[in-house]
């Protein structure tokens, strides 16, 4: 082998081959998904086992695909809108089970093998009502990504007044736009005799009733 040879073989090794795969970006060297209004969304964090519903905001990215990112908020059909997919159905699932979704119908007509990540860039408001014998009646907000029983709702109204009965809880709940009404004896939860929690859910309206004097 000559010198000129050996030369030109030293350097193809050193250009990399066109097809090898590179480094991957890291987190932070990947640009900041903006939204319609241009300003970037402060990212809120949520579990992978957080329940979407209407009202959440869903940031979406594809790795290498940025034409793919999208900010969009959950409709009250449970679906929100991405590049190229369109519309998702992801009203009622965890925002792991979400993630899932996407990756599927991306690879299902469009890529192969799709990195997806979902987050909730801004939760949907959630409130309950307490009304009644308690201190403080009102709507307060439940906090984004946590459960509120009802003895916590209670304490969050100050608690009950000095006729306040525990033991005549009624709940009035809307689901399906079906209502209902639920008795409870919160007298019994807080004693521990009912083991299990009662959860309230968005629009709860808790009704204390009085002591009979």
């Amino acid at each position: 082998m000559n010198s000129l040879t050996r030369i030109i073989l030293l350097l193809a090794l050193a250009v990399p081959f066109a097809g090898s795969p590179q480094t991957a970006p890291s987190e932070s060297s990947t640009a900041p998904v903006t939204s319609a209004a241009g300003t970037t969304p402060t990212l809120a964090a949520a579990s992978p086992q957080y329940v979407l519903r209407p009202g959440d905001v869903v940031q979406v990215k594809v790795y290498q695909e940025e034409d793919l990112a999208s900010v969009s908020r959950v409709g009250k059909d449970g679906t929100f809108t991405m590049p190229l997919v369109g519309s998702v159905k992801v009203g009622s699932n965890t925002l792991a089970e979400a993630t899932l979704i996407v990756h599927d119908l991306l690879v299902k007509d469009y890529l192969v093998n799709p990195q997806v990540s979902l987050n909730v860039i801004e939760f949907a408001k959630r409130r309950f009502t307490v009304l009644g014998q308690v201190q403080r009646p009102g709507t307060y907000d439940m906090p984004p990504d946590e459960s509120v029983s009802l003895l916590q709702a209670i304490a969050t109204a100050g608690g009950y007044t000095r006729i306040g009965n525990p033991r005549r809880i009624t709940v009035q709940r809307n689901t399906d736009n079906t209502n209902t009404l639920l008795k409870l004896d919160a007298e019994a939860m807080a004693n521990k005799k009912q083991q299990q929690p009662f959860v309230v859910l968005p629009e709860d309206v808790i009704i204390v009733g009085e002591r009979w004097m």
